[in-house]
Formats: structure tokens, sequence, C-alpha cells
């Protein structure tokens, strides 16, 4: 038996489609993982800096995020507001947590961005607030910085 030699050499050619749907996959995958925490920060915020202010050591169960710009108005979920309509949606807050059979309100961690020129007096009322809607912990945000804040010599 005869083995015959090809003469021409074919290219052989792999069909795309499958990589590229495998990319957008990739694309739509690494989009919902993406982290969102920035989402939650108005630029209207300027944090005061501190020596003693550092992230978390892990991330907050049930975040809450509350920010203070400088005139004193309050931002709750994307709305601006004062304290008694703060204390409402505080409320619907508390009850939507309660309506969870997995979720405690010490759960909850309170994060208070305020202004650095804002009032402490207001933000003790925001706090104050919040303990009154059964909201008990807390975390104020301030900016890392390595210059001394501290006043002294």
């Amino acid at each position: 038996m005869r083995i015959k030699k090809r003469s021409s050499l074919d290219m052989a050619e792999g069909d795309m489609t499958p990589m590229i749907d495998m990319t957008f996959q990739l694309i739509a995958f690494f989009m919902v993982l993406i982290n969102f925490s920035e989402v939650e920060q108005d630029q209207r915020v300027n944090l005061p800096a501190s020596q003693l202010a550092k992230p978390p050591d892990t991330a907050y169960e049930e975040p809450l995020t509350i920010q203070m710009v400088e005139d004193g108005v309050i931002l709750f979920g994307g709305d601006d507001m004062d304290l008694s309509a703060l204390e409402t949606a505080l409320r619907k807050e508390a009850q939507i947590i309660r309506a969870y059979a997995d979720k405690r309100m010490s759960d909850v961690t309170v994060i208070i961005r305020a202004d650095k020129l804002a009032k402490a007096g207001q933000v003790q009322e925001i706090i104050k607030v919040c303990q009154d809607t059964e909201f008990d912990n807390f975390a104020l945000r301030g900016q890392q910085t390595d210059e001394s804040t501290l006043g002294g010599p």
C-alpha cells in the first residue's frame, strides 16, 4: 500500500466564539465582585486627619453609613435630611432588620462620616438618635495621616 503525501497544507483555524464568550463571562463576574465601598462616600465630606485613624481589621458585617457635611446636613441613603428625618429613616431600617430571622440589631455597625468642620455636638446628636432607634455599635471615620495631630510640643 502506497502512502500518498499531501501536497498542500491546510491551516487549521480555531473557533474564537467560546473564548470571547468566556471573556465576557469573566468581565461580568469581576464586575459583580468589585468593592463598592466608595459608593457610600460623598465627596462633600472632608474627613478629619488623625494619626490614630486606621482602617478596620475586618469588614463590618452589616454597615450602615451616615454622613454629615460641614453645614450640618445629614446624608443617609443618598438623601439630604435633618435629625427628625434621620430618626424616621433609622426606624424603618430597624424594622427591616428585625424582619429577618437571621439578623440582629447588634450585627449592625453605624459608620459616621462627619466633615472635619462639622460641630462635635451635632455628631453626638446623630449618635443619640441612633441609640434611640436601638443601634448601639458605632465607627467614626477619619483620614489617616503621618503628621502629628495631637497638638503637643
